[in-house]
């Protein structure tokens, strides 16, 4: 069986610059694309705990659109 697809959207957290972006894919995949994005993007510090900050965020890929 397929792994299921997980999002993250930027849009549904607040932050000091807003920003539009979207990422889906792997759980890991999604999880190491976000902490590149935080880091560069919103200035966090790659940490483990920013990592399961994230990883409590993901959504099921068709739960996210439904929430859009």
């Amino acid at each position: 069986m397929a792994e299921t697809r997980k999002v993250i959207d930027c849009r549904q957290f607040p932050a000091e610059k807003p920003c539009s972006i979207a990422i889906s894919g792997t759980e890991e995949e999604v999880i190491s694309l976000a902490v590149l994005h935080a880091s560069t993007v919103h200035g966090h510090a790659d940490s483990p705990e920013l990592r399961e900050q994230i990883r409590s965020m993901l959504q099921d890929d068709g739960a996210a659109s439904e929430a859009a």
